[in-house]
């Protein structure tokens, strides 16, 4: 019998998962979920600073999650591919069904 971390399907799996595990990543992810957006624009969205922005933002992009193309001076990110959309709406789904249960959950206390 293969033991799941032996799988590498898994693996990829939790790998993807643990990418969009940070917050601040979460609601980057989101943002561009509605279009393209500038560092600032998400700096000022988040109301964070340039350089944590920025550092989330090379996490998602060497993770494959988020791409970037020049524009003049500015560099505009959005999503690598639109199945990242759909995961969100689906978790939101599971979320409506399963939010409180998840809250409770002592195993994912908040972090401070």
């Amino acid at each position: 019998m293969i033991r799941p971390s032996e799988r590498a399907d898994l693996a990829l799996g939790a790998k993807l998962f643990r990418s969009l595990g940070d917050p601040m990543r979460l609601a980057i992810v989101e943002l561009l979920a509605g279009g393209e957006r500038r560092v600032t624009d998400l700096v000022a969205d988040l109301q964070s600073s340039q350089a944590n922005v920025s550092g989330h933002l090379a996490c998602l992009k060497e993770c494959g999650l988020v791409v970037d193309r020049p524009q003049g001076r500015a560099v505009l990110y959005r999503l690598a591919n639109p199945q990242l959309f759909d995961l969100l709406r689906s978790a939101e789904g599971l979320l409506e069904a399963t939010g409180h249960q998840i809250a409770l959950c002592p195993n994912y206390e908040d972090q401070p």
